[in-house]
């Protein structure tokens, strides 16, 4: 909990956007600069909440095209507005019913993913302030209509004056060939070295898109990320000493050079793609892709591997040259569905939720409790603005302990210093109704252009953009700091007290998302097997998807391994180091299975003998020891071992299906001896 708090608190470095942080301050500048000269100080703060948060969700790390967000952060803001008040105007209670279906409906849009959980959040919060504010039902659609219309400049804005278009995706592919070349040259030196798929993964993210943005897309963006994943087995197979070059020797020094001048390629093109610039790499590197077997030092399966690596890297140059003639076609793109398509898609994933023992329904609950009771709280305490306790508390909370609890920290301390700091700016300078706008659009554009440096930054420039947001409506100092410090403390104590009442620990279900990475990791060796037992039959896309199914059960163990790092629970039956143990061996797993989808038979290659028997017994073993993984025993191996003591199996010629068959049982023996810790 200690690391947790500090994580909270910590400053990270980031690369900063000022440009576009530039940009939803001016956003924001208009809507309030507007506001206050045409309807008052009144009008221009319920402006200003919609221009503030429709910028603010266009920061999140979403692939969705930015005036998209904008967008619809202003219009759901303004509808969530307008039916408080409706609502809250005339009974407490039925407000606070309100407030529930509200937040629990929020709670629930955590299934769709973070960005829709962060927004609706956003406007659960930020509808507590705003329904305060009118004084009649024509003034409630009016401050709806204001608030609307700040999310709708700020969408205008972005399409108007876009900065570094396409910036985030090329960003996200350059990133993973990057990581492909630094992959290779760690194979140099250690030819069994990891790679961290999740590079490959962002990039697969970015990579869908809609099917306007299809046909705009860059030329440079179409294509090198499928050949990225290509490579990457390329370089491991090439590498490894098991089906690769020798340990040591002429070989070895050869695959070497290999690496060092695919790495040399891989970076070069990263740079162009992350610029949009031509592709510039030394000659010294394409001499040597150029000849790959020179001098006869390679031989059989190395040296298929180095002339397709040499042919991979060549369509990597083509491709991300600007202008390379490549279109975007959006037959062939990963179509993302539209705003209006996606309604059905989110439904679906919250019915999924309904269920018992669901963390997100856990979250949904526990946040709704955590609202109300502050909403009553705050009323009930001898403060004023009695919305500041739910509002931080609903703001702090996520579907695991860990985050919250480091953003509960996290910002109460950005509150204590961003007050601090609006204090004595408005005990020394005496704002007026203008400059206090000017204040609070300076503090505003301080935090967009420090968003992903940490959330204790973020807080602490928020904490003073309200200070200085409610200062134009004549508000003294001491009306408002005091009281928003004690109830934001309030705020997070509810929320801790909630997740201590009804917690959602991620620890015991560790060995669940172990079982579910190796079930993955078995029907992924069965996919490619299938390949060497029926190379004319089997279908290409059975090996992909169970390859992205391997990634989505590896990165979902990881994350719920961090997520129990910072929970206040013991192991229960899976201890620190057996977690370890076994995500190695499950890691070596999927890179013998890896080096095999390296060497695929073309489909006019004959069946490999003995490849469909160890297919099955693949299947078999790792289905069996998934079971016993969820039932907390240690999996016994038998259809493996017995297929491979087979004196009739017999692998193709160049023994490469031996050598990784070989591998996968050293990693499922691992495996059990990890779980023996």
């Amino acid at each position: 909990m200690k690391d947790s708090a500090r994580g909270g608190m910590k400053v990270e470095r980031a690369r900063l956007e000022p440009l576009i942080a530039l940009r939803a301050a001016l956003g924001l500048a208009i809507v309030i600069g507007f506001g206050l000269a045409l309807l008052g100080p009144g009008a221009a703060a319920s402006s200003a909440f919609g221009a503030f948060t429709a910028a603010t969700a266009s920061f999140q790390r979403s692939w969705r095209p930015r005036p998209a967000l904008a967008l619809v952060s202003g219009l759901t803001l303004a509808v969530s507005t307008f039916v408080g008040y409706l609502v809250g105007s005339r009974d407490t209670l039925a407000f606070l019913a309100l407030l529930a279906a509200w937040t629990f409906l929020a709670g629930l849009l955590w299934a769709a993913g973070p960005t829709a959980g962060i927004i609706a959040s956003g406007n659960v919060a930020i509808m507590l302030v705003t329904v305060t504010l009118p004084t009649s039902v024509a003034q409630a659609a009016g401050h709806a209509a204001v608030i609307a219309a700040g999310g709708m400049v700020q969408a205008l804005l972005i399409v108007l004056f876009p900065v570094r278009r396409w910036g985030a995706q090329r960003d996200a592919l350059a990133d993973a060939l990057a990581a492909e070349a630094d992959y290779a040259r760690r194979l140099r030196h250690d030819p069994l070295a990891p790679f961290d798929p999740q590079p490959l993964m962002k990039a697969r993210d970015a990579a869908a898109v809609t099917a306007r943005q299809a046909r705009r897309r860059p030329a440079e963006l179409h294509g090198a990320r499928g050949l990225a994943e290509r490579i990457r087995p390329v370089l491991a197979s090439l590498a490894d000493p098991a089906v690769g070059a020798p340990a040591g020797g002429p070989g070895r020094d050869r695959v070497r050079e290999l690496l060092a001048a695919a790495a040399e390629v891989l970076d070069a093109a990263a740079r162009a793609i992350r610029r949009g610039e031509p592709v510039r790499i030394p000659a010294p590197s394409l001499a040597v892709l150029k000849a790959p077997d020179q001098g006869d030092l390679l031989q059989g399966a190395p040296l298929r591997a180095a002339r397709r690596l040499a042919a991979l890297l060549d369509e990597v140059l083509e491709t991300a040259e600007p202008g390379s003639g490549r279109t975007a076609d959006p037959g062939s793109a990963m179509l993302r569905p539209t705003l209006p398509a996606l309604v059905p898609l989110v439904v679906k994933a919250v019915r999924a939720e309904l269920r018992p023992g669901s963390p997100v329904l856990r979250h949904a609950l526990r946040v709704t409790a955590v609202a109300c009771a502050g909403y009553v709280v705050g009323r009930a305490l001898p403060f004023g603005h009695g919305y500041w306790a739910p509002m931080a508390s609903v703001m702090v909370m996520r579907p695991d302990f860990t985050q919250t609890w480091s953003r509960a920290v996290a910002r109460f301390g950005g509150t204590l210093v961003g007050v601090s700091v609006a204090t004595a700016v408005v005990q020394l300078a005496h704002p007026g109704m203008y400059l206090s706008g000017l204040l609070a659009v300076l503090s505003a554009g301080v935090m967009y252009t420090l968003m992903h440096t940490g959330y204790a930054v973020g807080q602490a420039c928020l904490s003073a953009y309200v200070v200085f947001l409610l200062g134009m409506g004549g508000l003294r100092w001491d009306q408002t700091v005091p009281d928003r410090v004690s109830l934001t403390l309030v705020g997070g104590l509810l929320a801790m007290a909630g997740y201590a009442l009804y917690p959602a620990w991620e620890t015991p279900r560790l060995r669940g998302r172990l079982a579910d990475w190796l079930a993955a990791a078995g029907r992924y060796a069965h996919a490619v097997l299938t390949r060497y037992a029926d190379p004319a039959g089997a279908r290409p896309d059975d090996v992909r998807q169970a390859l992205l199914a391997t990634r989505d059960a590896r990165i979902a163990w990881q994350e719920a391994l961090d997520r129990a790092e910072g929970e206040p629970v013991r192991h229960r039956g899976l201890s620190r180091a057996a977690a370890d143990g076994a995500a190695g061996a499950l890691a070596a797993l999927g890179r013998a299975v890896m080096l095999l989808e390296a060497h695929i038979p073309d489909r006019a290659h004959a069946p490999v003998p003995g490849a469909a028997a160890l297919a099955a017994a693949v299947r078999a073993d790792t289905e069996a020891g998934a079971k016993a993984v969820r039932e907390r025993r240690v999996p016994q191996w038998r259809e493996v071992p017995a297929v491979l003591a087979d004196p009739g199996w017999e692998a193709e010629e160049s023994g490469v299906l031996r050598a990784a068959a070989q591998q996968v049982l050293e990693a499922l023996e691992e495996l059990s001896e990890a779980l023996r810790a």
